[in-house]
């Protein structure tokens, strides 16, 4: 009997959303559209649906530590994404187990919801900036994470190019900063690891939720894969470009986008 090779393993530390739109269920659903194994440990319950977060509560750190401990004590990872991550608590357990096993790591430093809504503690901005971001090959902010994280103001391009480089500067290997909340004609990404480029996109008149999970998770899902990075991002690019031309309205809130429609075949 012939044992058939492994597939591809990737992990998301992320929340949980119960309209499948977002967080955990939302990079599982990117990482098997993409044709990988996912692999998730849960970070916090948040209870939401396409209208709004209604309320957060963070899974304890020692939990979210053990979930982590039985993963890679039996899986190989090829390359995992944090999501919402609530606490410097969560956050302190996360480096740790990077630092430990070398694995990659892609930060979407969630900070808030696509509505605004506060899904982080005081202390994470400074666990990210100090700890987590350090350790990650990408950081995909949007720009009022960028913001925060950046300590500056972004108005136009040339305060992109700034906040990239101080970000980058705070030691991880690349940026991605999206463009979706620039006002503008596009809706381009820059993408800065000493070099910039810009990854451009057209601006799309839909509300969809979880976006930056998406492409965070199909970025995750290339790299995992052993694809160059700038190609990952690229194509993580495009593919969410038509999921959210071909989004739907779910519920009575914002739109909800269907990575399954996309075939790994695209790529």
């Amino acid at each position: 009997m012939v044992r058939k090779e492994k597939p591809r393993t990737v992990l998301s530390v992320a929340g949980s959303d119960p309209s499948g739109g977002a967080g955990v269920q939302m990079d599982l659903k990117c990482f098997a559209a993409a044709g990988v194994h996912g692999c998730s440990a849960i970070t916090a319950i948040t209870v939401q649906n396409t209208k709004g977060v209604r309320s957060v509560t963070a899974l304890p750190a020692r939990l979210v530590a053990a979930q982590l401990e039985a993963i890679f004590d039996d899986v190989e990872i090829s390359a995992m994404k944090t999501g919402m991550l609530h606490n410097a608590s969560t956050v302190g357990v996360v480096v740790a187990k990077v630092a430990e096993l070398g694995t990659a790591l892609i930060v979407d430093p969630v900070l808030a919801a696509s509505r605004g809504a506060p899904l982080s503690k005081p202390d994470l901005l400074g666990a990210l900036r100090e700890r987590l971001i350090p350790q990650a090959i990408l950081v995909t902010p949007n720009i009022p994470e960028a913001e925060r994280i950046a300590r500056m103001e972004i108005r136009g391009e040339d305060d992109m190019r700034s906040a990239c480089r101080e970000i980058l500067a705070l030691g991880c290997k690349s940026v991605l900063l999206k463009g979706g909340h620039m006002n503008t004609k596009e809706s381009n990404d820059l993408f800065y690891d000493g070099r910039f480029r810009v990854f451009k996109g057209p601006r799309l008149d839909r509300n969809v939720h979880g976006i930056g999970c998406m492409l965070s998770a199909f970025i995750t899902t290339f790299v995992g894969k052993g694809w160059p990075l700038r190609k990952s991002v690229e194509t993580a690019k495009g593919i969410v470009t038509g999921i959210i031309r071909s989004s739907r309205p779910i519920g009575r809130g914002m739109y909800i986008g269907n990575p399954l429609g996309y075939s790994p075949d695209q790529s």
